[in-house]
């Protein structure tokens, strides 16, 4: 079952900041698709069977912090 998850990811400002957060996002099991809304810094997820402290790491290993 898909379900869709939202991050809120204040570090995030621009083009550059979305790449890799997407990139690390999409290669953590279960992610359909990653959306990225750097007006209001909010990160969307959305897959089947998806592991918050996977996601989470993956935001980290991007250079960023989940608020």
């Amino acid at each position: 079952m898909s379900e869709t998850v939202t991050y809120r990811v204040p570090g995030m400002t621009c083009e550059h900041c979305k790449a890799p957060v997407t990139e690390e996002l999409n290669a953590v099991s279960g992610v359909d698709s990653v959306s990225v809304d750097l007006d209001r810094k909010l990160v969307r997820v959305s897959g089947t069977a998806l592991d918050d402290a996977a996601l989470r790491a993956a935001i980290d290993e991007a250079g960023y912090e989940v608020a």
